[in-house]
């Protein structure tokens, strides 16, 4: 199971089914750092230094982040999804078919 995250732009759904599923989740909420305008950067440095991968619905900036900041715990970068439960199957799935997530960029995207 992975240690994840969880950057203001994953729907709680999302993370309530994520710990259904037996990962271990933290929210930037619940670090008291929601509504601060904290920088991508602050938020991946935040989780590496938790040895936590950050789980974001925002691709482009955490793309261009995995480019220049390769070492981190990890990165799964998702596509919205109205159905959350079938997102967090999908999540769980890669993560569960991902060898290693330190360093690692997942994308987990809708299927249409």
């Amino acid at each position: 199971m992975a240690r994840f995250y969880s950057d203001e732009n994953v729907p709680q759904p999302v993370v309530a089914e994520l710990r259904r599923l037996g990962h271990d989740v933290l929210t930037v909420v619940e670090t008291g750092a929601a509504n601060r305008a904290i920088p991508d950067e602050e938020v991946l440095a935040f989780a590496a230094e938790n040895g936590r991968t950050v789980l974001t619905l925002n691709r482009k900036d955490f793309i261009r982040l995995h480019r220049e900041q390769p070492n981190h715990a990890g990165i799964v970068i998702c596509t919205f999804d109205v159905d959350f439960e079938r997102q967090a199957r999908r999540i769980h799935a890669a993560v569960n078919a991902t060898d290693e997530l330190s360093g690692a960029l997942l994308r987990v995207n809708r299927k249409v």
